[in-house]
């Protein structure tokens, strides 16, 4: 079995967004780092990047952050935007102040509008949110929709057919499923992310969305306990299950 990869504690803590090096250095004098309940003294010590580093390292008895390669599900509120910069609530200010300073940062899988609630993904390993957001994945997401307007009844065929057409793009939509709840509402399955797509497929088919919550990312579902505005750290079998196929 090969050694772990080890690490300058100060650069790991500074990427986890602890503070500067200079500030890093300045816990470990001042007794706030721990390692196995032994202080660590000089930050400059390289140590072994082992995933159950957190469960061991503290600072001011605190267990240390997640280390990188940190995926999380969050319940995406109304209200609130998928960016770094735009003005108004954002998503990342549900997060912990400090998560905000990791490097590399965390980053949304995809985006959901500000009317849009429900599931969201969030990783700060550039590879993961690639795959899950490929075409070649096909990972599919469901949206739980409220029309203004009750359904004519051909929605689930047109949809299926992938012949819908949205207004300035040149090329159809990939078939969709829609299964039906009642009149005004419905669920959709699809495995694109156009730009506002099931809104505007549904002003394409002469309705209007009033309200819609992703409950799904391919088999993981938002969980019923996660309230909205929490977030949880995804383990192994959650990031395997946004694979899995029905």
């Amino acid at each position: 079995m090969s050694a772990a990869k080890s690490v300058r504690l100060d650069k790991l803590l500074a990427n986890l967004g602890y503070g500067s090096r200079r500030e890093v250095q300045g816990l470990a004098r001042a007794g706030a780092i721990r390692l196995d309940g032994a202080e660590l003294e000089d930050a400059g010590d390289r140590i072994p990047l082992d995933q159950d580093l957190p469960d061991r390292l503290t600072i001011d008895g605190e267990p240390l952050d997640p280390l990188p390669g940190l995926c999380l599900m969050l319940h995406k509120p109304l209200g609130v935007t998928c960016s770094h910069k735009e003005a108004g609530p954002l998503v990342y200010g549900l997060l912990p102040e400090r998560w905000r300073r990791r490097e590399p940062p965390l980053s949304t899988v995809g985006r959901l509008d500000k009317e849009t609630s429900g599931l969201l993904l969030l990783t700060d390993d550039g590879v993961l949110l690639h795959r899950i957001i490929s075409p070649k994945a096909s990972v599919a997401k469901r949206y739980r929709v409220t029309l203004d307007w009750p359904l004519a009844g051909n929605e689930a065929t047109v949809l299926a057919s992938g012949t819908l057409m949205l207004e300035g793009e040149e090329r159809p939509l990939l078939p969709v499923r829609l299964d039906v709840e009642d009149d005004t509402h419905c669920a959709v399955t699809l495995t694109e992310g156009r730009y506002h797509q099931v809104r505007r497929m549904f002003a394409a088919l002469g309705n209007h969305v009033t309200a819609l919550h992703r409950d799904r990312v391919g088999g993981l579902a938002l969980p019923a306990d996660l309230p909205a505005g929490d977030y949880r750290v995804m383990a192994a079998d959650d990031v395997a299950a946004v694979f899995a196929t029905e």
